[in-house]
């Protein structure tokens, strides 16, 4: 009698899935940082209203908004390299530079980067518009610059406000990567579908890697649950 689900196959694969998924952390770590990073810049070009780059900001938030993530992974896949060989061939830069050997690890990190800097910069606005603008008033009236006023009292309040939403995006990343076999980067997702293939066991790989998915997830809930009740506690030790 045929089993409806081969346990022992399912031990049998983690570790190989596992071996993975530094590939799958690693892209969602980094460009999670650079999503802020992107996404920081772009929402202080449209709440300051900077002339182009404002205008150029808003742009690119509907475009990744109205794009499924999928999409933007191929245009940037394929187009990198498209766009560095015509700069190649009509202005002569980057000569020397061969796009093609570009690893996909890297064209996902920028995909994702892209596809975040664009939701992050949403978050970032409204966490910095929360803050009470006496504070910036006050900051104005003994001698601070804008500039000293957004990095040493806006930023740090709007971070603790946005925290929660960072945390979600973070989560929500580290299972959009799995998306990135479509363009040969070997992760978690993409292992298992390699060993579902060679052993045409797919329910079972698929149990596998959702398991590791699942497991992923909640420790990440909890470690930012604790970092978030310490900068609580932090916030109202400061104020007291």
């Amino acid at each position: 009698m045929e089993k409806l689900i081969d346990f022992n196959y399912i031990w049998k694969t983690l570790p190989s899935i596992l071996a993975h998924l530094p590939v799958t952390v690693s892209i969602a770590v980094g460009s999670m940082a650079l999503g802020i990073i992107i996404g920081l810049f772009a929402a202080l070009a449209r709440m300051y209203k900077v002339p182009v780059v404002g205008r150029l900001a808003a742009v690119y938030v509907s475009f990744v908004r109205g794009t499924p993530l999928l999409v933007q992974i191929y245009l940037i896949f394929y187009g990198i390299p498209k766009v560095i060989y015509f700069f190649q061939t009509e202005y002569g830069w980057f000569q020397g530079f061969d796009a093609n050997v570009m690893a996909p690890e890297l064209f996902a990190l920028l995909s994702f980067s892209f596809n975040l800097g664009a939701y992050l910069s949403e978050t970032i606005r409204s966490a910095i518009l929360s803050v009470d603008r006496g504070q910036f008033e006050a900051a104005s009236a003994i001698g601070m610059s804008q500039t000293q006023t957004m990095v040493k009292i806006i930023l740090p309040q709007a971070l603790t406000t946005a925290l929660p939403n960072l945390g979600n995006t973070f989560i929500s990343t580290i299972k959009d990567t799995s998306l990135v076999f479509v363009i040969g980067v070997v992760d978690i997702m993409g292992q298992a579908k390699i060993i579902g293939a060679r052993g045409l066991a797919y329910f079972e790989v698929y149990i596998a890697v959702a398991a590791i998915y699942w497991i992923l997830c909640i420790v990440i809930e909890k470690v930012l649950a604790r970092v978030e009740k310490r900068i609580r506690i932090y916030e109202r030790s400061v104020v007291s």
